[in-house]
C-alpha cells in the first residue's frame, strides 16, 4: 500500500516533467536585447489584433509584416529563424484576425474575408504611422501575406514607402501545376515509385476536383519539404520544423502556443483562404504607384519562382528590383541573413 501511494505521487510528477519539457511554462515575455520589444493587442474593427514589435533602434523606419499562412504567425518564423530585419526597421508582426495572438474560438469563417484582412492591415498601418510619427512606412508580405499586402498598396500607396514582396503569390493555380510536375519529375529521377503512384492518384491538370483534393492532401507538403522546395530549403517537414519547435517558444504563453495551431486549423476554412487561391495578380494588380522589391528563393515551389519572375517583369511600378537567393526556398529573408543585409544596405 505504501508503494502504491508513492506511485500516485511519482507518476503525476513524471507526467508534469514531460509536459513542461515539451511546453515550457512562461509568462510570454519577449526575449531581451532589442531597443523595442513588445507584445500587445490593438482594438481593430471590434477584434483584438495581436502584434509584436521589434527594433534595434527607435529611429528605424517602420515595417509592417503581413505573414504567411494565413494561420502561421510571422513572429513564429522570426523566432525560429531570426532575421536581420530589426537591425534596419522597427518591425511590426501582426496576426490576422482568428489566428495566432488574434485567435478567437468563436470566429465565423465566412466573416474572415479578404476585405476584412485588408482593412485590418490598413488600420494597423495607421496606428504605426501615428505612434512612430512617420507619414509613410514600409510593408512586407510573405507568401499568403503578399496577397494581402499587394492589395493594400494598390488601394493606399500614399501610406507606404515601398513594398517588399517575399515569395509573391501571383497565379497560385499555375504555380501549383508547375510544382506538381516538378516534384513528380524529381521522384521519377530518383526512381521513387511509391511517391510517383501517390502523385498519379491526382490528375490535377485535367480534374478540378482532383486539384482540390491534392491541394488539401498531405502529399503536397510532404513532397515539398522532402525535396527542399517548401518553407525552407532545410526543413524536412512542418511537424518537426515548425510544430514541435513552436511549443518551446517562450515568447508565447503555453495557451498562446496551443492557440497558434488552433488558429492554423481554423484558417483553412476562412473565406480569405479560398479567395487567395483564386487570386491572379497578372489580371488584378497590373501596376502599383510605389517601388516593389521581390525577394525570391531559387528553389521555391510553394510560390514558384519562375512565376514570381514573370510577374516582376509584367508589373508596372516607379521602381522595381528582383533579388534571387541562391540555395533558398520559400523564406529567403529568413534563410540567408547575409544576403538580406547586403540588399537592405543597398536599398535603404
Amino acid at each position: 500500500m505504501i508503494k502504491l501511494k508513492y506511485m500516485y505521487i511519482i507518476i503525476p510528477l513524471i507526467l508534469i516533467t514531460i509536459i513542461c519539457d515539451l511546453i515550457p511554462p512562461s509568462t510570454g515575455q519577449l526575449p531581451k536585447g532589442h531597443a523595442i520589444s513588445e507584445k500587445t493587442k490593438l482594438d481593430i474593427n471590434g477584434t483584438n489584433i495581436g502584434t509584436i514589435i521589434l527594433s534595434d533602434n527607435v529611429d528605424n523606419p517602420v515595417l509592417l509584416v503581413c505573414g504567411g499562412g494565413p494561420g502561421i504567425p510571422q513572429y513564429l518564423v522570426e523566432s525560429l529563424y531570426p532575421s536581420i530585419l530589426p537591425e534596419h526597421f522597427t518591425v511590426c508582426y501582426f496576426d490576422y484576425r482568428g489566428t495566432g495572438l488574434s485567435f478567437e474560438s468563436d470566429a465565423n469563417p465566412d466573416d474572415m474575408t479578404t476585405e476584412r484582412f485588408i482593412d485590418d492591415a490598413i488600420l494597423v498601418t495607421d496606428y504605426l504611422r501615428d505612434r512612430f510619427g512617420q507619414e509613410q512606412i514600409y510593408i512586407m508580405g510573405h507568401s499568403f501575406g503578399t496577397y494581402i499586402a499587394l492589395n493594400v498598396v494598390s488601394l493606399h500607396p500614399e501610406k507606404y514607402i515601398a513594398y517588399m514582396a517575399m515569395s509573391q503569390c501571383c497565379d497560385q493555380h499555375r504555380s501549383e501545376l508547375l510544382a506538381y510536375d516538378y516534384m513528380r519529375s524529381q521522384y521519377e529521377a530518383q526512381g521513387n515509385n511509391s511517391m510517383i503512384k501517390k502523385f498519379d492518384k491526382y490528375r490535377i491538370h485535367e480534374s478540378q476536383e482532383d486539384y482540390k483534393k491534392y491541394s488539401g492532401s498531405g502529399l503536397r507538403d510532404k513532397a515539398m519539404h522532402e525535396l527542399g522546395v517548401g518553407t525552407t530549403s532545410d526543413m524536412d517537414n512542418v511537424i518537426t520544423g515548425l510544430f514541435f519547435p513552436s511549443l518551446r517558444v517562450t515568447a508565447y504563453t503555453p495557451l498562446e502556443r496551443i492557440n497558434l495551431w488552433r488558429g492554423k486549423a481554423s484558417s483553412g476554412k476562412f473565406a480569405v483562404h479560398n479567395e487567395s487561391r483564386m487570386f491572379n495578380a497578372f489580371e488584378s494588380v497590373r501596376s502599383i504607384d510605389i517601388p516593389i522589391w521581390f525577394f525570391a528563393g531559387e528553389h521555391d515551389m510553394t510560390c514558384a519562382t519562375s512565376v514570381q519572375k514573370e510577374y516582376y517583369e509584367a508589373i508596372q511600378a516607379p521602381e522595381k528590383e528582383f533579388f534571387l537567393y541562391k540555395g533558398c526556398a520559400h523564406s529567403p529573408i529568413y534563410e540567408d541573413g547575409v544576403r538580406t543585409r547586403e540588399i537592405l544596405k543597398k536599398m535603404l
